[in-house]
């Protein structure tokens, strides 16, 4: 690791940690088992969700998703291009075409709704949008054209863990989180994911009929796990082609240490966001995304957007030179070799974005002192 003074992220881990993983080393049983079933029933507690299914990262959460719904070749499924690169893979890889559409605003950088109805066809078969930096989409638009066009709506989650879901007005519906607004909604444990198990992810819907299917899809069809083999002895049968993206013991132990801080940890990231907001105020030169609803985030990114290019290199050094850590979050997936020549979607506010954008540290365990430091340094900049 990089010797920062101020580091992008720090694990809040201690002795839950380490107690939890020993609890797995003493039972002896290392595939997936009863940790992962204690992992998905309280994940899904928290979710209000009737299934959510542990998985061994939230790119297998979303292949399973689209085999869920039975995307495939001939099918568009709508997204933005300001994300991680697994959703327009899998999307690729279940056979389908990824469309992306723009993002609402610099200062808000989710899909916009107006943009996707646009671009709805007829062989358009779902929308995924991505809840940046732990801040939702415009849920209730979004929900709303899928209703209207026969559309599926699966929900990238893996900023959002323990975000509440508020509508237009700001009014919270009881018990609706993120990623149990849509049909399915996906999430990421990697490692420096607000709930933190190194790798693993969770798959979540209201849905029996995906949640049947996803159970057998994710453990090569079989219509018991070996937990249940082992409990019973009695032997299983091969319902339907599936995969290997089972979630093991150590890290759903270690997931559920985490989930136990989570809350907790959200709060501490949106005091921390409340205090940015705070240095950050009447500094023309700088947005900082989503300010306004800080107190509906999960927190896990905090991310200003420079009114130039060269304004943000300045940052990047000045910050560097003072042993800060950034980050950026992310390229437009339109940039990528693999993705421009074939994918030529002008996206203007998405390429602004991207090339103007700075993520900063943001974590449970940063100090106060920093974060003014850190906007202090900003605003110096000339």
């Amino acid at each position: 690791m990089a010797d920062w003074r101020v580091p992008l992220s720090v694990l809040d881990y201690g002795v839950e940690e380490a107690d939890a993983a020993q609890r797995v080393i003493a039972s002896k049983w290392l595939s997936m088992g009863p940790e992962v079933a204690a992992f998905e029933r309280e994940f899904a507690e928290m979710q209000s969700a009737r299934h959510a299914y542990a998985v061994a990262n939230a790119t297998a959460a979303l292949h399973l998703a689209m085999h869920a719904i039975d995307i495939g070749p001939g099918d568009e499924v709508i997204q933005p291009a300001i994300n991680f690169i697994a959703s327009a893979n899998m999307t690729l890889l279940a056979g389908a075409t990824p469309v992306f559409a723009d993002i609402c605003s610099l200062a808000e950088p989710t899909l916009d709704p107006a943009h996707v109805e646009r671009l709805i066809t007829p062989r358009t078969k779902a929308i995924v949008p991505m809840h940046y930096g732990g801040n939702l989409a415009r849920m209730s638009e979004l929900v709303e054209l899928c209703k209207r066009h026969g559309l599926a709506l699966i929900e990238d989650s893996c900023h959002a863990v323990g975000a509440a879901y508020h509508d237009a007005q700001g009014r919270a519906p009881h018990g609706v989180m993120a990623g149990s607004i849509g049909d399915l909604g996906t999430f990421s444990f990697y490692a420096n994911k607000n709930l933190a198990c190194g790798e693993g992810g969770m798959l979540v819907t209201n849905r029996d009929d995906l949640g049947d299917r996803i159970q057998m899809l994710r453990s090569h069809g079989m219509t018991r796990s070996s937990w249940e083999r082992h409990q019973s002895r009695a032997g299983y049968d091969i319902a339907r082609p599936g995969f290997n993206y089972r979630l093991d013991e150590l890290h759903a132990a270690i997931g559920r240490a985490q989930l136990g801080k989570l809350l907790a940890g959200n709060q501490r990231r949106r005091d921390l966001l409340a205090r940015y907001r705070e240095g950050l105020q009447g500094a023309e030169r700088w947005i900082m995304v989503f300010a306004e609803q800080i107190e509906h985030s999960s927190g896990h990114l905090m991310v200003v957007v420079a009114d130039s290019t060269e304004m943000r290199a300045k940052a990047v050094e000045t910050l560097r030179e003072s042993g800060i850590q950034t980050s950026m979050h992310y390229p437009s997936i339109l940039e990528f070799s693999g993705f421009r020549d074939r994918f030529r979607t002008p996206l203007e506010l998405t390429q602004e974005f991207s090339n103007r954008a700075i993520t900063l540290p943001l974590h449970p365990g940063l100090r106060t002192e920093h974060v003014d430091e850190i906007t202090h340094l900003l605003r110096a900049i000339q």
